[in-house]
């Protein structure tokens, strides 16, 4: 109604009421402004921490990405890797008695690393966040477990005994057959696909506040038994 009013007020050219109305319409505003300023305040905040989170998220899934095809480029090649990524516990204890290098994540680096020639080759990588925080680590063999066999190179058996130890999610790559192998839980998965690869590690290490982002999100003990 107040806006029906003031746009009256210029339409049958009524100057003095119209500028009275236009008066009282900035000493309402100020007036909500001051009101509502914790409110308004908040919304802000909220909306500039909502571009922080999506500059975030955006940034993690292109890490994810990088390191997926990574991964499958080495498999390609038969290049054998071991890889963990840190999830809750810290691998302190594992990290410090490797090649410290504190080096953020980029592909080449992953995948030199991993080079026949090179003399890190030997032992683990450990990724924290999107830095590859030591390389040729001596991680700890499984030693009991249903999935034990014969078969299992040293390679799978260090992969399935940090996993026993830690939350973290280790990755291993036969250089005789290329397979992928995922140990998680102390549950190993052999012979896994990229695209269930990447669903896997989004499904762990998707930051908690931008997991309802993913649709079809599910419970990694139920994909992987299936």
């Amino acid at each position: 109604a107040f806006l029906l009013i003031l746009a009256a007020s210029s339409w049958l050219k009524l100057p003095i009421l119209h500028q009275i109305l236009v008066m009282i319409s900035q000493v309402l505003l100020i007036a909500v402004i001051i009101i509502f300023q914790p409110e308004l305040r908040a919304a802000l905040a909220k909306l500039s921490l909502k571009g922080r989170r999506f500059k975030q998220f955006t940034e993690y899934d292109r890490f994810l990405d990088q390191l997926s095809n990574s991964v499958y480029r080495l498999s390609e090649r038969r290049i054998g890797a071991l890889i963990v990524l840190e999830h809750e516990d810290i691998l302190e204890e594992f990290s410090s008695k490797g090649v410290q290098l504190d080096s953020l994540f980029t592909s080449e680096l992953l995948e030199s690393i991993f080079a026949t020639t090179t003399p890190l080759h030997d032992g683990a990588v450990i990724i924290r966040d999107q830095t590859i925080i030591a390389a040729s680590v001596i991680l700890p063999l499984a030693e009991e477990g249903s999935q034990l066999s014969r078969s299992m190179g040293t390679r799978h058996l260090a992969a399935l005994g940090l996993s026993q130890k830690t939350d973290a999610l280790v990755i291993a790559i036969s250089e005789e057959t290329g397979k992928v192998s995922i140990a998680r839980e102390g549950v190993m998965t052999r012979g896994v696909k990229i695209d269930r690869f990447k669903a896997i590690i989004r499904s762990i290490f998707t930051p908690p506040q931008e997991k309802k982002e993913f649709k079809g999100k599910f419970n990694l003990m139920e994909w992987i038994k299936k």
